[in-house]
């Protein structure tokens, strides 16, 4: 597995809308021969040669694996690793992903002979026991997950006081690095949401939120075939872990359900991921996420007033039943929404089968009423000035009708005392 945080730095986003930080690709290999020795190098201290075939030693969050002398042996493409740190059953090659919570590496498990993904906390041992306890949230989560678009955990473990699982390495790109700065093809990502679509209702047949589905997190393998990896967001269904604090926001504002950006856990549910499945659709048809400000405040009061820009404004040749299926999934109101992620596959389908999906698009009525609902209060002021001006309006063509009368009955009047004046004189002669 890749970690997905890595293609985050690609979007035009602000700093905020990731929340790992990805070190640089091609930091340079520091060769050394390695020790029997636990120890965790302190950070910044440099590299003294030292002498041994094999060690346990777990290199720091961020640090380039080191070369080392082991014992000779290949992976399953046959190829011998340049460089490898020794971690328990695995040898750890290279350095992937680095997130806010973990460090993932590809690595070799020596006993299978094959090549997985590992992950390990941040900071190991000297982590804090709610970071133990997410991660290991994280991994029973995932591994209760058996779905080909889902990344398979294979070990959960812990090898001198360092917690890890390992996982299916996928050797592929995520979404955010696939699309960049260019839209995907209309019927490329509806079938690549379909699929993601088809596992996360898996996952809530399971019980499994994911709260966290966005680009960096869906990778796409070898095959072509999209796959969901990082739960360290996820959460039971039925219940709360508890690890999760009310008033914490957790997540991508960019791609995040409105709900879940209050903090309000309680109201986070299937309903949620819909709405991250319409950003991740959003994302592939535009090239940018349904959100984007400059400061991550900013982003978050964008997902809580505003509504996303129409995906037909940034790129006029999406088909429009696509348009109305994504904005369908972000609407603010979870009700209003996908009832599932079943039903949003079904109406998928019908798209990729070229008849019309069930979904209609709202029309100017309909969303001047829905602005009305999430802004009551700006929505009765805007009432009653627009009643003063119609009550103002009312009054004033009133009093003009009646000065019109009057003056129209004044000229009547004036009229007839000419005329009348106008006989007498003809009598009198």
């Amino acid at each position: 597995m890749r970690d997905g945080r890595s293609g985050g730095k690609n979007l035009k986003q602000n700093p905020h809308e990731q929340n790992d930080a990805v070190p640089e690709a091609g930091a340079p290999m520091t060769p050394r021969t390695c020790s029997a020795t636990n120890a965790v190098p302190e950070a910044g201290a440099p590299m003294t040669p030292r002498t041994c075939s094999a060690t346990n030693a777990v290199p720091e969050a961020g640090a380039p694996i080191e070369s080392a002398v082991a014992d000779n042996c290949v992976d399953s493409t046959g190829v011998e690793p340049a460089s490898k740190t020794r971690f328990g059953d695995y040898e750890l090659l290279e350095e992937i992903a680095h997130g806010g919570m973990g460090v993932v590496y590809r690595a070799r498990q020596v006993s299978l002979k094959r090549i997985v993904a590992v992950k390990m906390l941040l900071f190991g041992q000297f982590a804090g026991k709610a970071a133990f306890e997410r991660f290991r949230a994280e991994a029973q989560t995932a591994a209760h997950l058996q779905h080909p678009n889902i990344v398979a955990v294979h070990e959960i473990g812990e090898t001198d006081g360092q917690p890890y699982f390992s996982m299916d390495y996928v050797a592929g790109r995520n979404l955010a690095e696939l699309v960049r700065d260019r839209p995907m093809p209309a019927r490329q990502a509806a079938g690549y949401l379909r699929k993601i679509a088809q596992a996360v209702h898996y996952a809530h047949a399971h019980g499994v939120l994911h709260r966290d589905l966005k680009p960096a997190n869906v990778l796409i393998d070898e095959t072509d075939e999209p796959r969901i990896t990082d739960f360290c967001l996820a959460r039971q269904l039925a219940g709360d872990s508890g690890l999760t604090l009310t008033g914490q926001v957790l997540g991508s504002p960019n791609f995040m359900p409105p709900e879940q950006g209050t903090g309000k856990h309680a109201k986070v549910g299937p309903a949620s991921d819909i709405n991250g499945l319409g950003a991740l659709l959003y994302y592939l048809l535009t090239a940018r996420p349904p959100f984007l400000a400059e400061t991550f405040e900013a982003t978050l009061a964008q997902l809580l007033n505003t509504d996303p820009v129409a995906p037909r404004q940034l790129n006029p040749s999406i088909p429009r039943d696509l348009e109305t299926l994504c904005l369908k999934c972000l609407e603010k109101d979870p009700a209003r929404r996908y009832a599932s992620a079943a039903e949003l596959t079904a109406e998928l389908d019908r798209f990729l089968r070229d008849e019309p999906i069930l979904a209609r698009s709202i029309g100017p009525t309909g969303k001047l009423w829905r602005w009305c609902r999430r802004k009551p209060a700006l929505a009765a002021m805007a009432a009653a000035v627009v009643t003063l001006l119609l009550t103002v309006t009312a009054v004033s063509v009133a009093s003009a009708w009646r000065i019109a009368r009057a003056r129209k009955g004044e000229q009547r009047e004036a009229y007839y005392s000419n005329i009348a004046l106008a006989n007498k004189l003809i009598e009198e002669g």
